[in-house]
């Protein structure tokens, strides 16, 4: 009899863009986006028949918000897998606490512990490669600090992406610098089922090399980022407002996962 890949049957997601999936574009994927907790869980649903997936998140919300939507509708799905990135974008916003941060994930962690679930979480990308946020990389470092020390406390495993090298590559990101690209959520997924200890095939792939640019052609590029994405995200704080508003989570019920080449093979 052949030994199951993992013992996982029923995960739940929880967090904001990043565990959305923004960034990597599906038409086939539900809400248009694919991410890498799509991509693990249908890692996680070959060979396991009643593998089933909800995904929770929503981009832009707060770290309250996800502790407020998301976390008590996750344990009432009653997971035995769970993963929570969340904090990112109370991190990236002037003034805010990374300590406070991290008291508040402790509260979600505990809440989420009763289900007796695995439960993964996250740490922050290493942003001393990034011109926008390298400023910021010391206070990504504390909240990191807090995350292992939730982590530890809760006995959850941590999906450590400061130690991800490869995602410390422009070449990872999408045009807006905020989000991963396709190539950047599948190394997030290779990470994730590494750090679950499930076996898988997935390789490591390696970015387009970068064509050579001038000082100008670099300026030019950053104007343009600012224009498209740094002022709107300016506009929207000033206002009150978040990209998630009116979004409701792509996936909010447990269900099969349709495996990348299903939808074809159906037609």
């Amino acid at each position: 009899m052949t030994e199951p890949l993992h013992p996982f049957h029923r995960y739940v997601a929880l967090g904001d863009s990043f565990t959305e999936g923004i960034g990597d574009p599906d038409p086939n994927a539900p809400g248009g986006h694919r991410g890498w907790a799509d991509r693990v869980a249908e890692m996680l649903a070959r060979g396991t028949d009643d593998f089933a997936y909800a995904n929770l998140a929503v981009r832009g919300k707060l770290i309250r918000q996800i502790a407020a939507d998301q976390v008590d509708a996750a344990v009432a799905l009653q997971p035995d897998l769970i993963t929570i990135s969340a904090g990112g974008n109370d991190v990236i916003r002037p003034g805010t606490d990374p300590d406070e941060i991290g008291g508040l994930f402790d509260e979600i962690v505990t809440r989420l512990s009763v289900t007796g679930a695995t439960i993964v979480v996250f740490t922050g990308v290493d942003v001393g490669f990034s011109p926008v946020f390298k400023a910021i990389r010391g206070k990504v470092a504390i909240y990191n600090e807090n995350v292992r020390v939730v982590a530890e406390r809760h006995g959850c495993l941590v999906a450590d992406q400061w130690a991800l090298k490869d995602v410390q590559d422009q070449r990872l990101w999408s045009p807006d610098r905020l989000h991963m690209n396709p190539l950047g959520h599948h190394t997030v997924t290779r990470m994730v089922l590494d750090t679950l200890g499930v076996h898988h095939d997935l390789q490591a792939m390696e970015p387009e090399p970068l064509a050579a640019r001038s000082w100008r052609q670099a300026r030019a590029e950053d104007l343009s980022w600012a224009k498209e994405y740094f002022v709107p995200w300016i506009i929207r704080r000033v206002k009150g407002v978040s990209s998630g508003d009116h979004v409701l989570p792509k996936r909010p019920e447990p269900a099969p996962v349709t495996l990348p080449g299903d939808e074809e093979a159906a037609m």
